[in-house]
């Protein structure tokens, strides 16, 4: 049973994901999902960092509602992506959930230790990733209230 809500915009969803092939399927399943979405891909944790900023080309471009983190990056992994978007006041409030073909106890912990909001283990079936978006849409779009678009940056007026 979906208990989707209906949104007044589309689900912004960041998928910092290095494989081509993951993230296909994580786009595909996104494509077949009840809630409008949109998803953007960032191939490095550098990239994503420059998105969440609004750097450079990424100047315009829409905060995400959530974050789906792979691990194993190139460069900066998915580790420290984490850390540095939960030391930035002005990120840290998006809701970052790791999506990694690791279920290491290891990375497990320290992703709830630099304050993940979630774990999955990426599925070894491409109908797996079907599932783990329902239960994605269900919760974060659905049941949980996120931060209204543009009044979750600190020194912003809530009304």
């Amino acid at each position: 049973m979906a208990i989707v809500m209906e949104r007044q915009r589309s689900a912004q969803i960041l998928l910092v994901e290095d494989n081509r092939g993951d993230a296909l399927l994580t786009r595909r399943a996104f494509g077949r999902a009840k809630a409008p979405n949109e998803i953007t891909v960032a191939s490095t944790a550098e990239i994503g960092l420059s998105i969440l900023r609004n750097e450079d080309e990424h100047a315009e471009t829409q905060r995400p509602d959530i974050v789906l983190l792979d691990l194993n990056l190139p460069a900066m992994n998915g580790h420290d992506f984490l850390a540095a978007v939960k030391d930035d006041p002005k990120l840290r409030q998006i809701p970052v959930i790791i999506l990694s073909s690791s279920n290491a106890g290891n990375d497990v912990t320290t992703s709830y230790r630099r304050h993940a909001n979630g774990y999955i283990t990426k599925p070894l079936t491409p109908g797996g990733y079907d599932e783990i978006v329902t239960k994605i849409e269900d919760y974060w779009f659905g049941l949980m209230q996120l931060p209204p678009d543009g009044q979750d940056q600190p020194g912003k007026r809530l009304s």
